[in-house]
């Protein structure tokens, strides 16, 4: 088979490791949210943009669920690697971890999947380079990612679809329950 136009998933993983100083910290002594958030971003450029040979720019984040605080003098590696790619998209699948070096306890704390655009010097989308998935992992990753996107598309129309006009009656009705006044004129 030819492989002109295509990378290895392994040839764009990319891992920043970071020491989380006191300056990132929120008042309750932990990591803010933002911060790990900003290396997200930061990781996901650098492996998208190392696949595409060109800028890249963040079109979505799948959600971003913390899993575990991060603590102050911890090292935080962030895992980014392509997981899949459409015509100018790529979707960078990362994994974050705190490790305490005293203690050595690693600690997963987030994963995310970021879906990044390739631009030219025009910037307009180009074409990325295919993806050549070489284990079985990369396979699983790649499908799961094809299913992950379609589950988005069928949400994003399912939310949609609730975004139609109510009456105020028809609303009062679904907020009956909930922790709210409505108070309207």
């Amino acid at each position: 088979m030819d492989t002109t136009g295509f990378k290895t998933v392994r040839y764009s993983k990319t891992t920043i490791t970071e020491l989380m100083i006191p300056s990132y910290a929120n008042f309750g002594g932990k990591i803010h949210g933002g911060i790990l958030l900003s290396l997200m971003d930061k990781v996901a450029y650098v492996c998208a943009a190392k696949h595409a040979g060109t800028y890249c720019v963040t079109a979505s984040i799948d959600s971003v669920d913390f899993l575990a605080p991060v603590e102050v003098g911890e090292l935080v590696s962030l895992n980014a690697s392509v997981n899949y790619v459409g015509s100018a998209s790529l979707i960078v699948g990362i994994r974050v971890s705190s490790e305490n070096v005293k203690t050595q306890v690693i600690k997963h704390t987030n994963t995310s999947y970021f879906t990044m655009v390739a631009m030219g010097d025009d910037h307009k989308p180009v074409q990325v380079p295919g993806l050549i998935l070489e284990t079985k992992d990369e396979v699983r990753r790649f499908v799961e990612t094809m299913k992950r996107k379609e589950l988005s598309k069928q949400n994003r129309n399912t939310l949609n679809s609730i975004k139609m006009p109510m009456k105020l009656e028809s609303y009062n009705e679904l907020l009956t329950h909930e922790r709210c006044l409505v108070k309207t004129d």
